[in-house]
């Protein structure tokens, strides 16, 4: 610590080249800061114990549908307080890029998602209706409906009596209270009954099980599920909500690795730039580390004199980094309105940015100070 001033002096000898630097850092762990906390999110697997909504799916795939029989066998299973049921459908209202969840489920389906505030008459009318269909408020906002619309939608999988035309009554538009879960309002629902009898292919299969626990026995619920099903041929696996749709964003790509790949990428780009910066300022600076030596400076003091340059210069910027990527992460998954759920800059994703400062620090500045390290004084003072 006694030489820190000289490494800050050293370090901001050329404040361009150093400002620059400390920029390309701060982005590198800017970036690191908000795609781990994405990686946590889709890694994290959301353990069933405590739950208190689990789904249960296929064990082979999300797309594998299953039998409309274990509906009653669910929820029958001692401990499940209640359970509905639902299926992708996967329609498009009138161009592609105007793609939006939407679901055939149980008349019960929204009991299990209290959150959602739908209107008592509207859900009666829902009810009464067998092409009925609610929305969120976001979504009928976004479309300009309003209820009693008629809603056409493009099958992209399920035709119905050969054609891919479906049309639904808009009976209901629910809402969201809390602002962080907004996203939840692009969502349209309609009864699967209609779906399983209008599809031209499938009958008697749906999608998913949504379960409500009854008190904290979440886990030998799941257990007890799933064993209903064994060595069969649809398998279930009863998970939490956040693991199920971790496994089906999933189905699209793995994110983690996705992740893992462009910060690898990054920080590889990261090396070779605080790389090329430290060796230049070592270059440039070999008359005065000569002198330093003259006056009494030994090899390994000035070995880290240089490493301490190349190190805090990498965890300045990184720490300025990670902490706009803090303030950052809370923000953006509030703006998604619960469509993107972040957990926030956890304690192992600043240890680790840390542990690659230093690393990365230590790499970048090696080199230089091995060669400031060994240099003769006669020769670097005659410029040679």
């Amino acid at each position: 610590m006694k030489y820190l001033h000289l490494i800050w002096a050293a370090l901001f000898r050329s404040k361009t080249r150093t400002l620059l630097t400390l920029l390309s850092v701060m982005a590198a762990f800017l970036l690191f800061g908000m795609l781990d906390s994405v990686r946590v999110a889709f890694n994290s697997g959301g353990q069933v114990a405590g739950a208190n909504r689990m789904i249960t799916s296929s064990r082979l795939s999300i797309t594998q549908m299953l039998p409309y029989s274990l509906a009653e066998q669910v929820r029958a299973t001692p401990g499940v307080k209640k359970a509905a049921y639902a299926a992708w459908f996967g329609g498009i209202y009138q161009d592609p890029k105007n793609f939006f969840p939407n679901f055939a489920v149980s008349p019960d389906y929204m009991d299990l998602y209290p959150e959602f505030k739908l209107p008592a008459a509207q859900k009666k009318a829902w009810l009464d209706d067998r092409t009925g269909a609610v929305v969120g408020e976001a979504l009928a906002k976004r479309f300009g409906w309003k209820v009693g619309d008629t809603i056409p939608l493009q099958a992209t999988i399920f035709p119905t009596k050969g054609s891919n035309d479906w049309s639904f009554t808009l009976r209901g538009i629910y809402k969201v209270e809390d602002p962080k879960q907004k996203g939840q309002e692009n969502v349209m629902f309609f009864h699967w009954k209609y779906f399983d009898e209008a599809n031209d292919y499938v009958k008697g299969k749906l999608g998913w099980f949504v379960v409500s626990p009854d008190g904290d026995n979440a886990d030998r619920v799941a257990h007890a599920i799933d064993k209903l099903s064994a060595n069969s041929d649809h398998e279930t696996k009863t998970q939490s909500e956040a693991s199920f749709q971790q496994s089906f964003a999933k189905q699209f790509a793995d994110i983690g690795l996705i992740v893992t790949a462009i910060m690898a990428a990054v920080f590889f780009t990261l090396l070779l730039l605080t790389g090329n910066t430290m060796a230049q300022a070592v270059r440039e600076r070999i008359p005065e580390l000569a002198v330093l030596k003259t006056i009494g400076f030994s090899n390994r003091s000035v070995l880290w004199l240089v490493l301490g340059e190349s190190v805090l210069l990498v965890v300045l910027g990184g720490m300025i980094g990670l902490g706009i990527a803090a303030v950052l992460v809370p923000a953006v998954s509030a703006a998604s309105g619960g469509m993107i759920q972040l957990p926030g800059m956890l304690t192992q994703t600043w240890l680790t940015g840390l542990l690659l400062m230093v690393v990365i620090g230590v790499i970048v500045g090696l080199l230089p100070a091995v060669r400031a390290m060994r240099l003769n004084i006669v020769d670097a003072l005659a410029g040679r």
